[in-house]
């Protein structure tokens, strides 16, 4: 039974169906693979194409194979010395001699256990996306092509009727009239005229008559040729022509803060990254260039890079202020807010020194709230304490301290999370909204 199975290469902007039924097939895997790609990878490589490996094991086609063991089979076996018609020949035995019995491994040290399957951004933010519980309008806002606007870029000869452009129109008729020498209104007019004349005369004749008729056959002549040549011609029309031209695009910071003392262990890290992974697909959608700032802190902060920012240990006292003038600083530096969108993100568990939580307050009320885009403040909770935080105001002196300017600011935004799906709240705001100036 031939079995025949399409692998071409998928169009541009299409997807044949032999891929959507491997996405279906393997998505447990690839959504297993993306996730732990993700979280040991960098941010700003998650908005990207994605290369997978996955299993062989599961993913081969299914086929009809004829059972060795019985029925009959006649085989052509070109260039046969060692047989003649008649001759019987033994059946191999089951499960032997087999092509692809064997699974060796290769000098190079791949293995045929599995292969490199590469996701398109759409399909991995599909996959991503779903055990974080967004809803499909957030997916597709994440996944929107860039806007544009259409620029004149000439004329057409298709178009909409609105978009004719009459004065080229114009041209491109009177040069054609030109070129056919179409009569002009005033030459049958002269014509008409002599004829007219003509007939006015007293005493028909023979030459009279032999003229008149020449008259008039010119005149017929010249009204079918206006006839013929049109004022205005299909091939005349000219259309206002537009090119899609990409909007001009702002740049784009992301700070992301977050505690790095004893207490956030690797969930909460982990939990933490996912979020700023979600907050830089975001930006980099809307934004030509996004800027990735990772600043830690414990009792003092530092700006390092990201395997720093997420896999390096520390130790001490939490003093959240060191990480806002850090911030600040840096903004100042690099960063001037007339040229810059600036977003920030915090994570912490809520720790923090017993009389800094009002310096924080005052910093952000009095700086860098009138400076930053948005000001997201993810607070990472036990499990266990979800339902008890949730229900109520309650929590630590960092949360009600940030509660107030939360009141203060509509660019500001915290909530409490606990596992993936909890991170949802602050993007639903995020989306929500307009950017604005965040000056109150």
């Amino acid at each position: 039974m031939t079995n025949y199975i399409d692998r071409r290469l998928n169009p541009k902007d299409r997807s044949l169906g032999n891929r959507q039924r491997f996405l279906r097939r393997a998505r447990e895997e690839l959504k297993r693979a993306i996730n732990e790609k993700i979280k040991t990878g960098k941010i700003a490589d998650a908005n990207a194409d994605q290369s997978v490996p996955v299993p062989i094991k599961g993913t081969s086609e299914p086929n009809f194979q004829l059972d060795r063991a019985s029925g009959r089979r006649d085989y052509v076996l070109p260039g046969n010395k060692e047989f003649h018609a008649g001759d019987r020949l033994p059946k191999p035995p089951s499960g032997g001699g087999g092509q692809g019995s064997g699974k060796d491994a290769s000098p190079g040290g791949d293995s045929e256990d599995d292969f490199q399957f590469v996701l398109t951004r759409e399909e991995v933010l599909d996959l991503f996306f779903e055990d974080l519980e967004l809803p499909h309008l957030i997916k597709l806002n994440l996944k929107e092509v860039k806007t544009f606007k259409p620029r004149r870029a000439g004329y057409a000869i298709t178009g909409a009727p609105t978009n004719i452009n009459v004065g080229q129109t114009m041209r491109n008729s009177y040069g054609r009239r030109i070129a056919l020498r179409r009569p002009k209104r005033g030459e049958i007019e002269d014509k008409e005229a002599e004829i007219a004349a003509l007939e006015a005369r007293d005493g028909p004749s023979a030459e009279k008559r032999k003229a008149l008729a020449a008259l008039k056959n010119e005149l017929e002549v010249l009204k079918r040729r206006r006839k013929v040549i049109p004022y205005v011609d299909p091939m005349d029309i000219r259309f206002n022509r537009f090119e899609q031209q990409p909007l001009p695009n702002a740049n784009a910071v992301m700070f992301c803060l977050m505690d790095v003392s004893g207490s956030m262990g690797e969930r909460e890290k982990d939990l933490a990254k996912r979020f700023f992974v979600l907050l830089h697909m975001f930006l980099s959608r809307r934004y030509e260039r996004t800027d990735l700032v990772f600043i830690r802190h414990t009792h003092e902060a530092q700006e390092v890079d990201e395997e720093t920012f997420f896999y390096s240990t520390r130790s001490g006292g939490t003093v959240v202020s060191t990480a806002l003038e850090e911030m600040e600083r840096v903004i100042g530096e690099r960063y001037p807010s007339n040229e810059w969108n600036i977003y920030a993100a915090q994570a912490s568990d809520g720790d923090n020194s017993r009389d800094d939580s009002g310096r924080c307050v005052a910093m952000l009320d009095q700086q860098i709230m009138k400076l930053v885009q948005y000001y997201a403040y993810v607070e990472i909770i036990d499990e266990r304490e979800s339902d008890i935080f949730r229900a109520t105001e309650n929590g630590t002196a960092l949360w009600k301290a940030y509660k107030l300017v939360s009141d203060r600011w509509e660019n500001f935004q915290m909530t409490r999370i606990a596992e993936p799906a909890d991170i949802y709240p602050v993007f639903r705001e995020l989306f929500a909204k307009q950017s604005n100036s965040g000056k109150n």
